[in-house]
Order: structure tokens, then C-alpha cells, then sequence
């Protein structure tokens, strides 16, 4: 399992670094990410729902945000933004 310690980072790095690992592991691969921007609580999961990968758990740690994604398929080209 790969972790990516995102502490600091404002809205909204914290989804696009998520999905910049993403895109570099194998499917069904799971990313933990930490995360202290409050927003990136509904930011991961609206994330995750749209572009096809599991939020499995959300746990918090003070202002600490642990998330745990598996890799899924990711969104098929034709629904991709831009695709014709």
C-alpha cells in the first residue's frame, strides 16, 4: 500500500495529487492518503464517485484526515471531459 502525506496543502491539491498517484497504480492498488484541509473530506469522496475509484474508509485524527482508496477503473474516455 502506498501513502501520500498531503498535510498542509490547501483545496485543491489535495485531489489533484490524489489522482496523479491514482493514474500511476494498478487497479484494485490502494492509496492512503493524509490530508488536513477540512474541504478535502467531500472533495475526495466526490473525487472518488466521479471519477470511478472506492473510497474505502475515512477516519479522522484531530484535523487529520486518513483516507484509503482502491484504484478502479477510473472514468471511461467517452464520459472524460473534452471526449466527442
Amino acid at each position: 500500500m502506498t501513502t501520500l502525506d498531503l498535510s498542509g496543502l490547501k483545496c485543491p491539491l489535495p485531489v489533484l495529487k490524489t489522482a496523479k498517484a491514482l493514474r500511476g497504480m494498478a487497479k484494485g492498488a490502494e492509496l492512503t492518503v493524509i490530508a488536513s484541509d477540512p474541504m478535502a473530506e467531500i472533495d475526495m469522496a466526490h473525487f472518488c464517485a466521479e471519477a470511478g475509484h472506492h473510497l474505502l474508509s475515512v477516519k479522522r485524527d484531530g484535523e487529520t484526515l486518513v483516507f484509503r482508496i482502491r484504484r478502479g477503473e477510473g472514468r471511461p474516455a467517452a464520459s472524460a471531459k473534452g471526449a466527442d
